[in-house]
């Protein structure tokens, strides 16, 4: 068995065996409180990769900070091979105000990878960088749906790295989403490093949800599995994920309001009714149907919408009956005891 070197992170060592958390100095604000990004991290007695969770890099989105909570409980981390950094809130002054941007109203992933001289956000994002980012093999950064919007779990990569489509199938999410890297996020400034990184969508912004937080903290588990970062066990295996290669809003051909006819998670035929848009005086109605064929990734959960609006979310299938499959078997473990994970 070979043993890791002490782990140093803003000052603290960190023996192999042990954890530790520690307080990166962020800024001050003009009340003279120091305001600092709480990190935690697990160092394993036994090398391995070292790998960071984060959340939060919106202040609003909040399931990925359960799922890091919960996380940090699981007993089979006293095994753990490697180290784990786990960051459960980047954007602590949105965090704080229940907020999605910074106070100066920028927003936090389009600012990667900053300057240490730049703006409030260009700063927090250098630190994460050259902190936390660098010193890690790949990395997993947890979101929600924004603006009113909900979103079925899904994991979103860019699969032309071979190691990052291992570890998006892995992850166990019912849709994995190819996604183009986005100037200025954390995970454009990630893969720079030539590091994999995987997003993970799921719920709505300031709201807890179950399905979505379990389905997260299992998807983490299965990526650190995969990594070999802890053992395999006896877990069940996930389903092949529905790869879509086309996603594309449903929007509103009127103003009005939006009576939603389908949910998340369900397959719809070219043509499905997705929902009826509404005027308030009854004078004027329109059917929202679906362009082509393919699964509901995601929604707008306020009624209310004016022409343009983004209603429902379709991901293609490339095949029904296997997606159906999948789906079956993603709502089946929902209703497992223990969703597979270890208390």
């Amino acid at each position: 068995m070979k043993q890791t070197a002490v782990f140093e992170i803003g000052g603290t060592r960190i023996p192999p065996g042990s954890r530790a958390t520690v307080a990166l100095p962020m800024a001050r604000l003009y009340t003279h409180n120091e305001l600092t990004l709480p990190v935690h991290v697990i160092h394993g007695r036994r090398s391995g990769p070292t790998m960071f969770v984060c959340a939060a890099v919106h202040g609003d989105e909040i399931n990925g900070v359960e799922i890091i909570r919960r996380l940090l409980n699981v007993k089979s981390l006293n095994s753990l091979r490697g180290t784990l950094i786990a960051v459960p809130v980047v954007n602590t002054f949105g965090f704080i105000q229940r907020a999605r941007y910074l106070p100066d109203r920028r927003d936090l992933n389009r600012s990667f990878p900053g300057t240490p001289k730049g703006s409030q956000a260009g700063r927090i994002a250098h630190m994460f960088m050259t902190e936390i980012a660098e010193r890690c093999d790949f990395g997993i950064d947890l979101h929600t749906g924004s603006n009113f919007r909900t979103n079925l779990p899904q994991i979103r990569a860019c699969l032309d790295d071979q190691r990052t489509l291992e570890l998006a199938r892995s992850f166990g999410a019912p849709v994995v989403v190819p996604s183009e890297l986005r100037e200025g996020s954390l995970r454009e400034a990630v893969a720079s490093l030539g590091k994999p990184v995987l997003v993970y969508e799921g719920g709505e912004a300031l709201y807890f949800n179950e399905d979505v937080i379990r389905a997260g903290l299992r998807g983490v588990l299965n990526v650190m599995r995969t990594s070999q970062m802890l053992a395999a066990g006896r877990k069940r295996i996930p389903s092949e994920p529905i790869v879509t290669d086309k996603t594309s809003w449903v929007r509103a051909s009127m103003s009005g309001i939006f009576t939603r006819r389908v949910k998340l998670g369900e397959l719809v035929r070219k043509g499905t009714l997705l929902g009826r848009l509404s005027d308030p005086l009854g004078d004027d109605s329109e059917d929202v149907v679906a362009p082509f064929s393919g699964v509901v990734i995601g929604q707008l959960n306020l009624p209310l919408a004016h022409e343009g609006d983004a209603l429902i979310h379709l991901g293609k299938v490339p095949d029904h009956d296997e997606a159906e499959e999948t789906l079956d078997d993603y709502t089946s473990s929902l209703t497992d005891e223990d969703f597979g994970l270890e208390r």
